[in-house]
């Protein structure tokens, strides 16, 4: 009995079958997961767009009920002048002139990031507009989609004339989300 206790405590490391072993177990299962790791990252990078996105038009309708005016969103590369690129970082401003710019004595309300470069974004206007009823001037659409324009990916957000916005969903379970007429969408 004395004689495995001091064998026991001699014994340190490895051997070389042990280790070649686990570095097969390990190089298998970094195979099978790698693929699936960069699909969960590009899903999770979209959606956390699409909800910045929805948060900051929700906070827009919001201000223009609370203080009775129009609340304008729209991409900006100065964080003055709108853009019709909705990749540039989005801003939220008192539009008190009606005017579509953000004018000096305007306030800016919030900004949002840059989408990422991995992402495009499009949408079916170049500015949004709330009214102090809360409703939107026009209705818009908006789509984020990755540069790979796998559309299993892409994702889209609906505001109403009512104002509300809405989230693209995949109804009928076939791994694509739908657009408002319920036709899959296309990222191409």
């Amino acid at each position: 009995m004395i004689n495995n206790l001091v064998n026991k405590k001699r014994q340190r490391g490895v051997t070389l079958v042990e280790m070649l072993i686990t570095l097969a177990i390990a190089a298998i299962l970094l195979t099978l997961v790698a693929p699936n790791v960069q699909s969960i990252l590009t899903k999770n990078k979209i959606t956390a767009e699409i909800n910045e996105l929805s948060g900051l038009l929700q906070f827009a309708r919001y201000t223009a009920i609370d203080e009775q005016t129009t609340a304008v969103v729209c991409p900006s590369t100065d964080f003055a002048t709108c853009s019709n690129d909705w990749n540039a970082p989005k801003i939220v401003f008192i539009d008190d002139n009606d005017n579509n710019t953000r004018d000096g004595a305007e306030r800016l309300l919030l900004t949002s990031q840059t989408i990422s470069s991995t992402n495009k974004m499009t949408s079916s206007g170049n500015i949004i507009r709330f009214l102090d009823s809360g409703g939107a001037e026009t209705a818009i659409n908006m789509k984020l989609c990755p540069n790979s324009k796998d559309a299993k990916f892409g994702r889209a957000l609906f505001v109403s004339l009512q104002g509300r916005t809405r989230i693209s969903a995949d109804s009928n379970n076939d791994g694509v989300h739908e657009d408002v007429a319920g036709n899959n969408l296309s990222c191409t």
